[in-house]
């Protein structure tokens, strides 16, 4: 099972085996990605899946269904713009087809439309026969999860800077659940932030749950796009 996160120069992908020995390597593209392990069952991707045509008040769903479990760190949710705005060519395009395709109408956040690559580069490549095998989750989430359903009181980032006693508290959280310290301490790659592979490392136990049928969808009763995606994050 792999744990995947978007990094500065692709995907970065952390695989545990049975007993959680861990391993990463990071990706140019999520094709390369698969392509490189067709041997992993189950990846738990941090990005959405299931984009959909209008939005309304309450979101895409799953989005509005987690947040109330992050306490203070529900800001690190962010909502899934219309599919026509993600593929816009550009920010204020991308607000004004987000607009016009939600109600009440709605902009685009700068956080999100940075997403946008990454967003379709997955959404291009995913199919409903793929669902057997990617699936969307959020860290913040997952270490909810983790942290026996108690979000992370800490912030991994302040101003846009790591915060290093928030990297501290999620290793602590990813430690106790199985993966060695010496491992959540490794050398990164140029364009693979701690953050990031902190992030990964929480969505694989995520994908161990998932592989052994213990992960649940958020929300329960989820819906599915106009492609037939399911649009829910599991955890």
């Amino acid at each position: 099972m792999a744990g995947v996160d978007g990094c500065r120069f692709g995907w970065i992908v952390v695989v545990l085996d049975a007993n959680n020995q861990a391993q990463f390597n990071v990706f140019s593209s999520f094709r390369e990605l698969l392509d490189a392990l067709p041997e992993i069952k189950i990846f738990a991707v941090d990005m959405p899946i299931g984009l959909p045509d209008r939005v309304g008040a309450g979101g895409r769903g799953p989005e509005a269904n987690i947040r109330p479990l992050l306490g203070m760190r529900q800001s690190t949710v962010f909502s899934i713009p219309p599919r026509a705005a993600v593929y816009a060519e550009d920010y204020w395009e991308a607000c004004r087809l987000s607009q016009m395709h939600s109600q009440p109408a709605k902009k685009v956040s700068k956080q999100a439309y940075n997403l946008f690559p990454k967003i379709r580069e997955l959404d291009a490549l995913i199919t409903p026969d793929l669902e057997h095998k990617i699936f969307e989750v959020h860290p913040e989430l997952a270490l909810w999860r983790l942290n026996g359903e108690q979000p992370v009181a800490i912030p991994k980032k302040i101003k846009g800077q790591i915060n290093p006693e928030g990297m501290q508290e999620r290793s602590k959280i990813l430690s106790r659940n199985g993966i060695a310290s010496s491992f959540l301490s490794s050398n990164l790659p140029r364009g693979c932030k701690q953050d990031d592979f902190l992030d990964a490392c929480a969505n694989a136990l995520i994908a161990k749950r998932l592989l052994v049928g213990k992960a649940q969808p958020f929300p329960k009763s989820y819906r599915r796009n106009s492609q037939g995606l399911r649009m829910a994050i599991w955890a």
